[in-house]
């Protein structure tokens, strides 16, 4: 897994690219963790790259949206491919954590 992030105004973009599994999720949850610490509450999960999550990864998610959302922020997801799509679904994912087109949509929602 490839994490990349950069900011846009006051929200910040993690791009994951690869699988995300029980290896990969601790690396995740720093990235997003490190963000939340420095004060940086509205986050993007740009998941354009992201061929394949488990149950370890969507933890991390559902972890990092609670803790944003505690700060006054919140996680919202960008890109969702269709075979991560079917998981985020089946796991009711996609009904608490608002999903864009692109992490640029998913940026301008926060104004």
């Amino acid at each position: 897994m490839e994490l990349n992030t950069t900011a846009k105004g006051d929200v910040r973009v993690v791009a994951v690219n690869g699988n995300l599994d029980a290896l990969t999720a601790p690396e995740l949850a720093d990235a997003l963790s490190t963000q939340l610490r420095q004060g940086n509450a509205k986050l993007v999960a740009d998941l354009t790259g992201l061929e394949y999550t488990s149950s370890a990864g969507l933890r991390v998610l559902l972890n990092a949206a609670k803790e944003a959302r505690s700060k006054g922020g919140d996680l919202r997801f960008a890109g969702v491919q269709t075979n991560v799509k079917k998981v985020l679904d089946l796991s009711g994912f996609m009904s608490i954590i608002k999903s864009f087109p692109d992490a640029d949509s998913a940026v301008a929602s926060y104004a």
